[in-house]
């Protein structure tokens, strides 16, 4: 198995992270031209890692449909940090803290609009950090 930490800037409190490039580039260092599978893991209670299309819209429908579902205020027993900070303890039932996606050929199998990101809802930290992991197939 090969492994690397991978440093995670946030530009904003709360979002997402887009991925993809780190990933493909890991692969490139990592496995080129190899079959297997890249798993991303968050090493954190309150974010998850996302397949999705970014942009045009989702980023925002994505924290609307979760501040609906899970709202931002004092209602949470979990209750140090910010406002809310409760339901971002809750986040891995909706985004789990890792993903797995096939590699064939050193490449990504990921759909068209596919995208790999880092969703935090956490406004608590300035950074975060992801391990990618490449098993060979």
């Amino acid at each position: 198995m090969k492994s690397r930490q991978v440093d995670v800037p946030k530009a904003t409190p709360r979002g997402l992270f887009d991925l993809t490039d780190a990933c493909v580039r890991f692969l490139r260092e990592e496995a080129p031209n190899e079959d297997g599978l890249l798993n991303v893991f968050a090493p954190h209670a309150t974010a998850g890692i996302v397949i999705m299309e970014l942009a045009s819209g989702s980023d925002e429908d994505l924290f609307a449909a979760l501040d609906e579902l899970l709202p931002r205020d004092d209602r949470w027993r979990h209750r140090h940090g910010s406002r809310g900070h409760g339901a971002d303890h809750l986040l891995p039932l909706f985004a789990a803290p890792s993903q797995t996606i096939p590699v064939v050929g050193g490449r990504l199998g990921l759909g068209t609009w596919q995208s790999i990101a880092l969703l935090d809802p956490n406004p608590d930290h300035e950074a975060r950090q992801v391990r990618l992991s490449f098993v060979a197939g």
